[in-house]
């Protein structure tokens, strides 16, 4: 079986099939923070493959198209007729309904963001959340409706601009929303998921992360064998809780392997070699290879052109440290499962995204190394799960997401060893002040940027002339889209006065509030 599915096939699991919403992912996470498996496919998904995944129900996503469209996306018909359980959310209840025989319209009320709907009747769905007669919010974002519903569907809840806001086929187990139960914005939303797996679906949420890790464990083993196993250690959590599981797995038959580049922020090379080999006893070679990239970062002021030289050099230094080692039959990567589902376009055309990592991701392939991904069929939140299923600190899986390409990016124009040092100090000033206040757990990701530009300052009776700093904090979900955290002015003030009297190098300090989009959460 090469589906990530590999080490759940023992679960009862659930498919949804992707029509290109930006929410998709939020449904496997609900339904998976309930303990159920669930994969997301493509629309396009066959239908003997769908059987050969054997779920136990169907969810059809939300989608950018338009049901009225010719040409726009539709659901395998075998999934209406395979027997099984089938939720429509938005998008994939009008697919539904228009499949089904109903009639689907544009050019009627649209809704947008948060709505009311009247609960006109029960169903499975609805069982111990939502009574007859209640006025309950949801969150909307539709400006097509069904007009008529098919046979066999009726009508459990409705608002102005949705009369068929929650409908229910209750021979066939087909249920549909108009509404977004995935996001927060809808209070009752993931429970309504939940009853549907559940309930209707028959789901006993048992996929956790203790079952995870014994079953992950049992694949690493009857994978690798006796063979050998290199693992390109970032520090970052994904890599390293990668590193600790297949320690747990295979041993000493595991070496890692961390590139010190000389972009880390400070103290955290020294806190990736204590760890992995006091604390866990990991075989671990410690590359310093810091003058090296920053003689070759000397002069560059190109963003792309620094990542690329950055992910060049960090393949030559890893490939140089494994052959010193003798070589490996395995190359073991953190990929995430974000990182291999297959995205779907705005005009339905399936596509095949893997996202492109600075470092092993690029590996030559005369290393003929076999991948080993055990946390390929994990989101971030359930990494770090599984990492405190196996007892990491809280210092390595908790800790913010760092770029690959380290303080390089944050650092807009030329990269020095001296303006690394400076970034250092005040970035660490800035994260100490944010865990003093109690703030890190509840800020996405923060960090200081070294800005290419000098200001004019007073320090005593003399005049400076030096670099402005950045400081930069959002809060996410997933950081696909990000807002500025509201700090006070008197922590700002705080921030800034202790980085111009400590940081000599900086006079001027300013707070970026500009929110994902427009911009980026890194600089560059």
């Amino acid at each position: 079986m090469n589906e990530p599915l590999a080490a759940a096939a023992r679960h009862d699991r659930i498919l949804i099939l992707d029509f290109g919403s930006q929410v998709t992912q939020l449904i496997a996470r609900r339904l998976r923070e309930a303990g159920v498996y669930c994969e997301i496919w493509p629309f396009t998904a066959d239908e003997a493959r769908i059987r050969d995944f054997n779920p136990r129900g169907i969810i059809l996503s939300g989608g950018p198209a338009s049901v009225t469209e010719g040409e726009s996306p539709r659901a395998p018909q075998a999934v209406f007729e395979m027997g099984l359980p089938v939720m429509g959310i938005c998008y994939g209840q009008q697919a539904m309904a228009h499949q089904l025989g109903g009639q689907v319209e544009s050019g009627h009320h649209r809704e947008f963001g948060r709505a009311f709907i009247e609960v006109t009747a029960e169903c499975a769905i609805t069982q111990g959340l939502w009574a007859k007669g209640s006025r309950e919010q949801v969150w909307m974002s539709h400006g097509d409706r069904i007009t008529r519903l098919p046979e066999g569907f009726r009508v459990v809840a409705a608002s102005e601009g949705a009369p068929f806001a929650l409908i229910a086929d209750d021979r066939r187990h087909f249920y549909g929303t108009m509404f977004h139960p995935e996001v927060v914005h809808t209070p009752h939303g993931a429970a309504l998921l939940k009853n549907f797996t559940n309930l209707v679906c028959g789901c006993h949420g048992d996929w956790t992360m203790g079952a995870f890790r014994a079953e992950a464990i049992a694949r690493i083993r009857a994978q690798v064998g006796e063979g050998r196993v290199i693992c390109g250690l970032s520090g970052g959590v994904d890599s390293s809780v990668a590193a600790v599981l297949l320690h747990e797995a295979i041993g000493d038959q595991l070496t890692c392997i961390y590139v010190d580049h000389g972009l880390m922020r400070a103290g955290e090379s020294e806190q990736v070699v204590s760890t992995f080999r006091d604390r866990f006893n990991i075989k671990l070679v410690h590359r310093d290879a810091s003058d090296l990239f920053l003689a070759q970062l000397a002069g560059v002021t190109d963003p792309e052109g620094k990542r690329k030289i950055i992910g060049r050099l960090f393949i030559e230094v890893f490939e140089e440290e494994q052959q010193k080692i003798g070589g490996a039959d395995f190359l073991a990567q953190g990929t995430l499962y974000p990182d291999v589902i297959e995205s779907v376009s705005a005009t339905g055309g399936p596509s095949v995204t893997i996202k492109s990592h600075h470092n092993v991701g690029g590996l030559p392939a005369h290393m003929r190394m076999k991948l080993v991904e055990p946390l390929r069929e994990l989101f971030k939140d359930e990494v770090r799960a599984l990492g405190r299923e196996l007892g990491m600190p809280e210092a390595i899986i908790g800790r913010h997401p760092f770029p690959g390409p380290g303080l390089a990016i944050r650092i807009p124009g030329e990269v020095t060893r001296e303006r690394a040092d400076i970034l250092r100090q005040a970035d660490t000033i800035f994260l100490e002040e944010i865990r003093l206040a109690g703030l890190y757990d509840a800020i996405w990701q923060a960090f200081t940027v070294l800005l290419p530009v000098k200001s004019v300052g007073v320090m005593g009776d003399g005049r400076t002339y030096e670099s402005v700093c950045a400081l930069r904090a959002v809060t996410s979900t997933d950081g696909m889209t990000a807002d500025v955290y509201p700090f006070d002015m008197g922590f700002l003030t705080r921030v800034a006065s202790r980085i111009v009297n400590e940081v000599r190098g900086i006079n001027r300090v300013t707070y970026d509030i500009t929110s994902k989009p427009p911009g980026t959460i890194e600089w560059e």
